[in-house]
């Protein structure tokens, strides 16, 4: 393989098999991200004196040209190169020269790796911020739709007391809400550049890391440069953090679906052609979407364990498995961005029933709510307990099923607004606009 570390020792073809792993593979989702990381250090290169404007003028027009190639899908890892960063720097040098061979000054593969790292996180959390809006969208827009049909509602799988649509809906959407609040957090903590650190321990040439922060659109320095190298494993855990929380609701969501969707309770419906057969029972419609949607999410919320695992043990740093961390990260995003789009496909076709509740069984849902008319009317809610409880005891138990829930968040006054609001403000605080503006500023 062609190293740009490498000396006059060829590394054993074992050794290099085991330690390059699957990295090249995952490199090619950063390629895009480490053309954008040399654009703006060459920029920055130049105006420290350490390039020529005619060699950064070379530069920059053949690293828009190879930005154009990740694009379209045509940019490659040629097999006997490292990593995506050799190939970018032996593109260069093929095609303009000695001015390719000047990019890599005041910087180590370490930083640029972390900085790839931070531009590739950086665009994921916004693609699952958008797919979490819209699912949020939709689960408002069912939750208002449907807030009048009323459902049971479960305590230690029993039946409990009178829920809704409305509620059903509108609790996943609030939960949605909650989970982007830790996405947040992942975000601002990823938004922060840690190009210059260069080893770990900086260097000895006048870098301006201020103004690569601006031309990368970072909110901020990671300013320590050791810090900056400790971040890697630490900026993975909190986003494993932020993607097992969504994931945590998603799989609640898909068990849901799976229980409501069987006969015994018959609680909703899809048209046929999203539930699959049975090779032998045809009356079957197994709901495979949200049960694969359940695995998926569960297996997501040990995300953050195995990066904890990965990590737990390494002092101060870089160390080579680090990498695998890519392993771990890359397809989870992958992973929660089609459960998120599956879910929004799903619900945009989903029937409700709304005759749950005329079926018998479903009758001592009631028995609180007439335990309350009879506190209302004056009888203590001790006696009223006993007194509703000996009726359902004798058979004799026949309540009335008109509700009047008032108070904020229950099935009369759901707060949709409210949550709507606070999810608004929410996505306010991603400043994507300022990250796309920058972006798109390098590029052309």
């Amino acid at each position: 393989m062609s190293k740009i570390w490498q000396k006059s020792i060829t590394v054993d073809q074992l050794v290099e098999d085991f330690t390059v792993g699957r990295d090249r593979e995952f490199d090619l989702q950063m390629a895009a991200f480490d053309v954008l990381g040399s654009l703006a250090h060459t920029i920055m290169l130049e105006s420290i004196g350490l390039i020529s404007s005619d060699d950064l003028q070379q530069v920059q027009q053949e690293l828009k040209k190879i930005h154009r190639e990740t694009e379209a899908g045509s940019f490659t890892i040629a097999p006997e190169v490292e990593d995506v960063h050799s190939q970018v720097e032996m593109l260069l040098t093929q095609r303009i020269g000695d001015a390719g061979k000047k990019i890599h000054s005041g910087r180590s593969r370490n930083d640029q790796v972390l900085v790839d790292l931070k531009l590739f996180f950086r665009h994921e959390l916004q693609q699952v911020v958008e797919e979490t809006e819209s699912l949020f969208r939709l689960l408002i827009e069912l939750s208002e739709k449907h807030k009048d049909v009323l459902l049971p509602g479960y305590t230690h799988l029993q039946v409990a007391m009178p829920s809704s649509f409305g509620l059903w809906f509108g609790a996943y959407a609030e939960s949605l809400a909650d989970d982007l609040e830790l996405v947040l957090a992942a975000w601002k903590i990823t938004n922060k550049n840690p190009l210059g650190s260069a080893a770990g321990y900086g260097s000895s040439f006048p870098l301006n890391r201020t103004l690569t922060t601006e031309l990368l659109g970072f909110d901020a320095l990671n300013y320590n440069v050791v810090y900056a190298q400790m971040g890697r494993g630490k900026t993975e855990r909190v986003i494993a953090q932020a993607l097992s929380a969504l994931a945590a609701t998603l799989a609640k969501m898909a068990m849901d679906q799976a229980l409501y969707l069987s006969q015994n309770f018959a609680f909703v419906s899809y048209p046929d052609n999203l539930t699959t057969g049975s090779s032998i029972m045809p009356h079957k419609k197994n709901p495979d979407v949200w049960e694969i949607m359940r695995g998926k999410c569960n297996r997501l919320q040990a995300l953050p364990n195995d990066v904890a695992m990965m990590t737990a043990n390494l002092p101060s740093g870089y160390h080579r498995e680090l990498q695998l961390l890519k392993e771990l990260i890359f397809p989870a995003f992958a992973d929660l961005k089609s459960c998120l789009h599956m879910a929004n496909f799903m619900l945009q076709q989903i029937s409700v029933n709304t005759d749950i509740l005329s079926d018998p069984k479903y009758a001592y849902l009631f028995s609180v709510e007439e335990v309350n008319r009879l506190v209302l009317s004056g009888v203590p809610f001790r006696d009223a307990y006993r007194q509703v409880g000996l009726a359902i005891e004798k058979g004799d138990f026949n309540p009335e099923k008109n509700l009047n829930h008032t108070h904020e968040g229950s099935i009369g006054n759901l707060n949709n607004k409210e949550i709507t609001a606070a999810m608004d403000k929410l996505l306010a605080s991603f400043d994507f606009k300022k990250v796309e503006a920058a972006i798109k500023n390098l590029i052309t």
